[in-house]
């Protein structure tokens, strides 16, 4: 006869891939400092939004919500304080991009790109998303929500994940 093993409540989150803290801050650092920079001398670099590509890769790496939930945060507001927004804007969009990225990432495959395309789209409007609430609720500004820049920024930066996330693949820990 076999054994049932019979389980209650959550089981543990492990972090599935592990990064060296080095590798993680020179990759933020690198795409805040290209996100605050690149657009200024590129007018086709202002629907790329690398710091949310660095919160949604380490977020669904590491498949761990409490800390995509604090990197999230932490790049947020540092692009907050980089950029021309109200502070907390992005902090709060890349919180719940962490959290919500960490939770996914533990369900489901996303090492594959098509599903790391897919998800960086949903991703992306989900920022856009959660930054419109925000800028409409609490700071009264009326923009509209789903336009063609918005979605060929998604696609943009969907394209762009697939090949920056196999590329930062390479730096995990073995």
């Amino acid at each position: 006869m076999e054994d049932l093993e019979i389980r209650v409540g959550e089981e543990p989150r492990i972090e599935v891939h592990q990064y060296s803290t080095i590798v993680v801050v020179v990759t933020v650092a690198t795409a805040l400092i290209l996100q605050a920079f690149l657009p200024v001398h590129f007018h086709w670099a202002k629907m790329l939004d690398l710091p949310l590509l660095v919160t949604l890769y380490f977020a669904l790496s590491r498949r761990n919500p409490s800390s995509g939930l604090i990197l999230g945060m932490i790049i947020g507001l540092i692009q907050d304080s980089l950029s021309h927004t109200d502070l907390g804007l992005y902090g709060i969009a890349k919180t719940l991009v962490g959290f919500f990225a960490s939770s996914l990432g533990s369900r489901i495959e996303v090492d594959h790109p098509v599903s790391r395309f897919i998800l960086t789209i949903v991703f992306c409007l989900f920022h856009n998303g959660v930054v419109m609430v925000i800028e409409r609720l609490l700071l009264g500004h009326h923009e509209r929500y789903f336009t063609l820049p918005l979605l060929l920024g998604a696609l943009v930066n969907a394209a762009l994940a697939v090949f920056l996330f196999a590329f930062l693949d390479l730096l995990r820990k073995r």
